[in-house]
């Protein structure tokens, strides 16, 4: 296929231009990989390779400045900011390098573009006095404060380039500034030079004057890339620098314009395909490529160029693993990295002083895939010991002590992940160095070193190289907060560099990266408005009308660098793929971009459209069924002798297939830390508390003054068993704070109800406290003994009857504890899984012998205190009557659903069912 590239060598070659002694300048160092390749092409004899630089080494050249990193002019800058700011109304360089940032790119934009400087600055302090303040009088020192920093952004600038300039750096609008003043003097210097411009699109002032300087002494040539349709419709956009270019610069007047070319009107194959999500359109984008590479084994001429660049991952991860020959002309941001991760968890646990670390952010460190190995020593896994016992003791901070004697090996690794930071900056670094070196020897020990997680380590070693060095140099990091901002700054700069052929198979790249270069096949991904083009912004201090009036570019400007830049990939190709998100994501609304209803309305070529849906398979909802086999009827036999407690039978009939997890397989829920005391613990609280007071007491008959004198025990037994069973979990703040004292109040409630009671008139004896029962149930049926086992929390006899009490923590209504048909209670487990539970209990003692007829079993809410004893009642059908007595008819009744239950776990033929929820 013909390319532009190839085009001007030709051409230059029939104007028999000497290579060797030209200077090609593009606009990017990878077009020049490309010119470099088309050379031997167009050549008939061996030469010495042209010279071949990007416009910004061209104009470094003639400045003679050197470009420097947007984190050192910050550090420049805030040296200019300080010696001009004096007083009490100096930022910190935090607060600094949040403005900062936005004002260094108002400085490039107005240096690129030549804009008087003192003018534009005065210009801008003028608004804003007229905007808010000239009516206010007196004004207040916020006021005057605020006026006093837009009188004095000509004195920052001043200072700064000068600053700047003395020291051979600058940023690069301050270096193309320098350039054009000096431009006259270079080309004297360098009369014998030629220079070919080509590529060229959107120019700022500064590179208009250079270029036009350079082609007015006949040192140069520059080559234009512009389409006919697009140069002759004014109204299009992708013609909208070029058309400029030709009609304001003389040196067209007396030379040709080159070049307008006629490849678009040539006929193309384009699809435009709507497919939902990001990840949706890499997949695709592999889809495509594997179609392609039956066509075509090498893909040498064809590109994917990913519109939103955050996509580079989830495309690598779906090209096909047949295309072996793949470049990548963009960096992976550092950002992006696992190893950013965990610093961004370091950095944000010590942007506050604290003696003691939260949990979550302990083990997120601890667990990192960069960390955990460290705490590997000897074959024992210190952070899964640290993660358990934090678990199971409830602790929710931990301070550096605590966490060496959890792990003592591992003592100089959480020195550096938690200690001495806030001892100095320099400190904080060398931990993360020395972080960094720890990792680095561990992989090392490792014959199967992973050769990325190295690279990755040898740039983030570099990044805080970088860091050690500003600070050492500049000394404006006072805090870890500070620290953080500036590293962020440098990470988000920085990126991983792909190795690869940049001449060979498929080519990745960006937008930007593709200017200059053609293939004949195109795949364009995320070209929605947002992204291509990328629509509205505003960084900056400059408002939109002063940009106009200054002609530095808006929003509108760069739609139109990127509308050139997409037209341009379709110019010369032949079959293009034109992917978009049709989701309305937060960012990218889900709206394809104008590029593609633009293309649609120019009607110069057919565009097939497609909307792509995934294949989404129907799942139909299968209930979960474990078949009963000789091993399981086994363990259903060995758990039936252990015994059945009445809570593994109720969770039986509330579900087959969670009796079987729980109670057979013996799989429990990870106790996760408990930052707030759970319901079960506050219950577990506060039985035993009423355990340890009325165990003393069992076989008598308790009076008033002797429920009195429990009062005050209360205290000392609610937190010592706190203390017990919420560990080391803190119970003197917060809600746990309020959950002890509610604890508290319900043992007090539960002994003004027994107080209440006796005043009545009522007399109770405790019989037993926490019973524990254990009987064998009578199960012909069945060739193992089944037993059945329980703790009654209270048996008392109440004016001579007994009564069989459960505590409840939670809220329990009578409804709950009521039953009109038998064949229910092991059936409906929201309705009768309570009345199942206390039956259970006085089978249980009316079987060992411990309790005669008749009795009354029930059951105590603590949230629902006011309705006393909630007792069992059997209800007839169509009767509001209803008899709370339980008799030894009540409990046959009862047996019969009890063996039913039993049977049917134990039957072989019947198998564990999951229940629809």
């Amino acid at each position: 296929m013909t390319t532009f590239i190839l085009d001007v060598l030709q051409d230059l070659k029939k104007k028999q231009i000497n290579f060797t002694e030209v200077t090609f300048v593009l606009p990017s160092k990878r077009a020049g990989v490309f010119l470099k390749n088309q050379l031997p092409r167009v050549l008939d004899h061996t030469l010495f390779a042209p010279k071949i630089i990007s416009i910004e080494e061209f104009v470094e050249a003639i400045a003679g400045l050197e470009s420097t990193s947007n984190t050192e002019l910050l550090f420049e800058f805030y040296n200019s900011y300080l010696q001009i700011s004096k007083g009490d109304e100096i930022d910190s360089f935090e607060v600094f390098s949040k403005w900062a940032q936005i004002l260094l790119q108002d400085f490039n934009e107005i240096d690129r573009y030549l804009i008087p400087q003192e003018h534009i600055f005065k210009y801008l302090a003028a608004i804003e006095d007229l905007k808010h303040w000239s009516l206010e009088e007196p004004k207040t020192e916020f006021v005057k404060n605020y006026l006093a920093f837009w009188n004095k952004l000509f004195d920052y600038y001043k200072h700064f380039t000068q600053h700047l300039i003395e020291q051979g750096i600058a940023y690069q609008g301050l270096i193309y500034r320098e350039a054009a003043k000096h431009i006259k003097t270079y080309i004297q210097d360098h009369e014998d030079n030629q220079y070919i411009f080509l590529g060229f699109n959107a120019l700022n002032s500064a590179e208009e004057i250079i270029i036009q300087e350079i082609l007015q002494h006949d040192l140069g040539e520059i080559y234009w890339d512009i389409d006919k349709v697009f140069f002759e419709n004014p109204l299009h956009d992708a013609g909208l620098f070029t058309r400029q270019h030709k009609k304001k610069w003389n040196i067209f007047n007396s030379q040709p314009f080159e070049w307008i070319t006629n490849n678009y009107s040539k006929q193309k194959e384009i699809t435009v395909l709507g497919i939902p999500k990001n990840i949706g359109q890499a997949k695709y984008i592999g889809t495509i490529l594997q179609e392609l590479h039956q066509e075509d084994a090498t893909l040498e001429n064809t590109a994917v160029i990913l519109g939103d660049e955050n996509l580079l991952i989830p495309v690598l991860n779906s090209i096909p693993d047949t295309i072996e020959n793949l470049n990548i002309t963009m960096g992976f941001p550092l950002k992006s990295i696992p190893l950013a991760s965990f610093f961004d968890a370091l950095f944000n646990i010590h942007k506050t002083p604290s003696k003691s670390f939260y949990y979550k952010d302990i083990i997120k460190l601890i667990s990192h895939q960069f960390i955990r190995p460290l705490f590997l020593v000897e074959d024992i896994d210190y952070a899964s010991l640290v993660i358990e016992t934090i678990d199971s003791n409830n602790m929710v901070y931990l301070s550096v002590k605590r966490l060496k004697q959890l792990a003592p090996p591992c003592a100089s690794v959480i020195d550096l992940l938690f200690t001495n930071w806030q001892i100095s900056i320099d400190q904080a670094l060398s931990n993360c160095s020395n972080l960094i070196l720890a990792i680095k020897e561990h992989l090392d020990k490792n014959s199967k070193s992973d050769i990325l997680s190295l690279e990755y380590l040898f740039r983030f070693n570099a990044l805080f190289n970088d860091l050690t060095q500003l600070n050492n140099t500049h000394e404006h990091i006072k805090d870890i907060s500070t620290l953080y901002s500036v590293y962020n700054e440098l990470l988000n700069s920085e990126s991983l560099d792909f190795q690869g052929e940049p001449l060979q198979g498929l080519q990745v790249m960006g937008m930007l990266e593709s200017r200059v270069l053609d293939f004949e096949t195109v795949i364009i991904s995320s070209v929605n408005e947002g992204v291509l083009p990328s629509g509205k912004s505003n960084n900056s201090f400059i408002p939109y009308d002063v940009k106009l009036e200054n002609k530095l570019p808006t929003y509108k400007e760069k739609d139109a660098v990127y509308t050139y830049h997409f037209y341009r990939l379709l110019q010369r190709a032949k079959r293009v793929f034109i992917l978009y998100n049709t989701e309305a994501d937060a960012l990218t609304g889900g709206e394809k971009s104008r590029f593609i209803t633009q293309l649609e309305l120019e009607g110069i070529h057919n565009i097939k459209h497609q909307i792509i849906a995934p294949q989404v398979p129907i799942l139909e909802q299968k209930l979960t069924v474990v078949k009963k086999n000789a091993a399981l009827n086994r363990a259903i036999a060995k758990l039936a002798s252990g015994g059945f407690s009445p809570s593994s039978l109720t969770n039986y009939i509330r579900n087959p297939i969670d009796f079987y997890y729980q109670n057979i397989l013996k799989i429990r829920d990870h106790n996760d830390v408990e930052e707030t005391v759970a319901a079960n613990t506050l219950g577990t609280v506060v039985h035993n508390t009423l355990e340890d007071l009325y165990k003393p007491l069992i076989n008598s008959f308790i009076d008033i003054e002797m429920i009195k004198s429990l009062k005050s025990k209360i205290e000392e037994r609610v937190i010592h068993h706190f203390k017990t069973e919420y560990k080391e979990g803190d119970i003197t703040k917060g809600k746990n704070l309020i959950i002890s004292e509610i604890a508290k109040r319900y043992v007090s409630n539960f002994l003004d109800l027994e107080i209440k009671s006796l005043k009545a008139g009522n007399q109770i004896k405790i019989i037993a406290i926490e019973a524990q029962n254990d009987i064998l149930i009578n199960l012909p049926e069945l060739d193992f003994p089944v037993r059945l086992r329980g703790i009654v929390d209270r048996v008392d006899a109440y004016n001579g009857v007994i009564r069989i009490i459960d505590y409840k923590t939670g809220k329990v209504d009578q409804n709950q504890v009521e039953i009109t048909n038998w064949e229910d209670i092991t059936t409906d487990y929201k309705k009768y899984s309570k009345s199942f539970q206390i039956l259970a209990y006085a089978y249980m003692m009316q079987q060992k012998g411990l309790v005669k007829f008749p009795i009354e079993a029930g059951i105590i809410s603590f949230k629902n205190m006011g309705a006393g004893f909630l007792k069992f009642s059997k209800k007839e059908a169509g009767s509001r009557s209803k008899n709370a007595l339980i008799t030894e008819d009540t409990l046959i009744a009862f047996e019969k659903e009890l063996k039913h239950i039993i049977l049917e776990i134990c039957d072989s033929q019947i198998d564990f069912t999951e229940k629809e929820v």
